[in-house]
């Protein structure tokens, strides 16, 4: 699947492009989203008495950041410029910096909302683009788009052949530019169904994000209730627990994190809550000072759960799978998740863009490494994943 309208582009320092977009259902398999961890934001204990490691894991040296930035505004440079140039050079695979207007784009989207036209796709057999959700009450459903509508062009630019953030990109608006086109603003799309062919001129708007989708499923005898959680912005955890509290008794619980680029790790440590009495979610470095992150208690631990994850699992999501798999509270189902066990933080630099920099690593409950290696399931599954997680989780049993 393809990430809609609206998905976080890749965090490293050559992936300028259309960033920002932030994707909640499908997301890019290249894509990473940020483990953003200010501390006055984390919703968890104080942390354990702290270990000092030899060195920071941040690659960049501030003070040339910085300096680098002031010295270009002195000379009338851009210092979000300067100061890209020293990320790149640093080595920090996910730091990158973001002007003012990007960054706050950024911020709204962890927020929960975005600028888009509410619809996702994905490439179809035929190697074209077609939509797989139209998103309730946006510009898109509007106007009667529907799920297996093909997109044939944007603005009058043919999507075959595309990558899938080029097309993410002109949903948005930010081709080339890194600043997505506000809300009001136009955009055509060719589209077709069955021998159908027509042009339709939607108006981007500001939209929520639907990050939580709850599905009860009958699977003969079986009663599951699947979960799908596609990012963790502001709000999803208590979304998560609210799935779980509502599922109705005796039913199994099938935990979907595919194509999850993660988010806010307080929102994934809240989800964990869901599923867990307390205990420990995670470690993570900041400058070299261990933390530690906790579930809060009173979690559905006697509920079947099973967790599925692919390549497209990342980042807080990986956080949250590890943590279940762990503990021991999950059966996992799928492929190996991407890989992105880094924590960054922002920076903001004399010009009001700010550096977003890689200052550590976060660890499973068990002390595993997530980074650049990811989590493999329990169970991997690559065709037909689904299925075979819901044969795993009729195994488990009822609900006590």
């Amino acid at each position: 699947m393809l990430g809609p309208d609206f998905c976080i582009r890749p965090r490293g320092a050559r992936s300028r492009g259309a960033a920002l977009t932030f994707v909640f259902a499908t997301v890019l398999v290249t894509a990473a989203a940020t483990n953003c961890l200010p501390c006055d934001e984390e919703r968890t204990r104080e942390p354990r008495p702290v270990t000092r490691t030899a060195a920071s894991s941040s690659t960049v040296d501030r003070e040339e950041l910085a300096r680098a930035a002031t010295e270009a505004m002195a000379d009338g440079k851009s210092a979000a410029k300067a100061a890209q140039e020293v990320v790149s050079r640093s080595g920090d695979r996910w730091g990158a910096v973001y002007d003012r207007r990007a960054y706050e784009e950024f911020a709204q989207a962890l927020d929960g909302a975005y600028t888009g036209v509410g619809l996702s796709a994905r490439r179809d057999e035929a190697g074209g683009v077609e939509v797989a959700r139209v998103q309730r009450g946006g510009p898109a459903g509007a106007a009667g788009l529907r799920p297996g509508d093909r997109i044939r062009t944007i603005d009058g630019r043919a999507v075959r052949g595309l990558s899938v953030s080029e097309v993410v990109a002109l949903l948005r608006g930010d081709a080339g530019t890194g600043r997505p086109a506000g809300a009001g603003s136009p955009v055509v799309l060719g589209l077709e169904r069955g021998s159908r062919a027509w042009t339709r001129t939607l108006r981007r708007a500001r939209l929520a994000t639907e990050d939580v989708t709850v599905h009860r499923l009958d699977d003969g005898p079986v009663r599951l209730v699947r979960i799908e959680v596609s990012a963790f912005t502001k709000g999803t955890g208590a979304r998560v627990r609210q799935a779980v509290h509502d599922a109705p008794e005796g039913a199994g619980l099938l935990l979907d994190l595919r194509g999850n680029s993660g988010g806010l790790v307080s929102e994934a440590v809240a989800a964990a809550s869901a599923f867990l009495d307390g205990g420990l979610v995670a470690t993570y470095d900041v400058h070299g000072e261990e933390r530690a992150l906790y579930a809060e208690p009173g979690g559905a631990t006697d509920r079947p759960l099973v967790a599925l994850v692919d390549g497209g699992t990342m980042s807080a999501a990986e956080l949250l799978a590890g943590a279940l798999q762990d503990r021991g509270r999950a059966v996992t189902v799928g492929t190996r998740t991407f890989g992105k066990g880094s924590v960054q933080m922002p920076s903001r630099l004399p010009d009001g863009s700010v550096a977003e920099l890689t200052v550590g690593h976060y660890r499973t409950p068990a002390g595993r490494g997530v980074d650049g290696r990811g989590i493999t399931p329990d169970v991997t599954a690559r065709d037909r994943a689904e299925e075979r997680a819901r044969t795993v989780l009729s195994g488990l049993g009822p609900a006590s």
